[in-house]
């Protein structure tokens, strides 16, 4: 007679469903931008006092909007916001027309027959965009002052000219001339996204064309750009959305007492009179409005992308 013994019975696992595992998986970066991104704006409380540095604010002289009234509280005042705003729409309007360019440079790009060239020339433009403003001013001064710099030393020397010119401190053209500044450390960095939307393109459409005897630039915009297009709207929407928010860096490096009427952004302009200024509530009042209109022009790109293109960025 045999015995049977009892099998154990295996015990169940907890396993957790995918979405909460995905959830888990995203909250060190929720908590990242909870702490850096939301976390800073308890400062938008300075805007409301009359702030002075090493003093508690629970000691401070609360004031209202007071700051936010001066904005528009006297002709010079008003004067100096539309300067400032007026430099801030026309680089950010430059920055999204030549926003082509990237497009354009990729698809070129992806007809390059040599892969090492093609390689090398990516590799070389898209190294710009990792140096800082300030290697790229003083890659700016080696060319363009006026006591050893190379072009005005060219110039010169080929009689171009009697005396050197100080470029950097010309306040002409500063607008073209920041834009031109940005797309040459910005272009190959920009056009990673293209390409990678080129190589997306199912190539027998490239292959049925060249049957049908399309040549290669009709392939280029009969099929490559049209493949892009997704991508590019979408980028063009958010830089939309992102319209008078420039960033300081560019201009902060490159701005001088000649020149700062023209070159002097929004971004800019907080710092200065914050940081350098010392005001640092009516700083915090210009910032706020600053957000306030990139919300709004936030939800204004993502309806325009409702009408346009049936889909929506958020």
């Amino acid at each position: 007679m045999t015995v049977r013994t009892a099998q154990p019975v295996p015990r169940r696992r907890f396993s957790l469903p995918d979405k909460y595992k995905l959830f888990l998986m995203a909250l060190p970066f929720l908590l990242l931008v909870l702490v850096f991104s939301y976390g800073p704006l308890f400062g938008w409380s300075y805007a409301f006092f009359d702030y002075r540095p090493g003093i508690p604010l629970s000691q401070e002289n609360f004031v209202g909007f007071k700051w936010f009234a001066t904005l528009f509280s006297s002709p010079v005042q008003r004067a100096e916001v539309v300067r400032v705003m007026t430099n801030t729409i026309v680089m950010s309007l430059l920055n999204i027309a030549c926003s082509v360019l990237p497009v354009a440079f990729a698809v070129f790009l992806s007809e390059v027959r040599f892969p090492w060239y093609k390689k090398s020339v990516q590799v070389l433009t898209t190294l710009a965009n990792f140096i800082s403003w300030v290697l790229v001013y003083s890659f700016a001064y080696a060319l363009f002052n006026t006591n050893n710099g190379f072009l005005n030393q060219l110039l010169i020397r080929l009689g171009g000219m009697d005396r050197p010119i100080n470029f950097l401190a010309d306040p002409s053209h500063t607008w073209l001339k920041m834009c031109a500044w940005n797309v040459w450390k910005t272009l190959g960095w920009s056009s990673i996204m293209y390409l990678a939307a080129i190589a997306g393109i199912d190539p027998a459409l490239n292959e049925a064309a060249t049957i049908d005897g399309a040549g290669r630039f009709q392939i280029m915009w009969h099929i490559t750009v049209p493949g892009i297009l997704e991508t590019y709207f979408v980028l063009l929407l958010l830089s939309i959305a992102n319209f008078i928010s420039n960033g300081m860096e560019q201009y902060f490096v490159f701005q001088n007492a000649m020149n700062r009427n023209k070159i002097e952004v929004l971004d800019l302009y907080v710092y200065n009179i914050g940081l350098g200024g010392g005001s640092f509530s009516y700083a915090t009042a210009v910032s706020i409005l600053k957000s306030v209109v990139s919300l709004t022009l936030l939800f204004v790109a993502n309806n325009l992308s409702r009408l346009v293109r049936g889909n929506t960025i958020l």
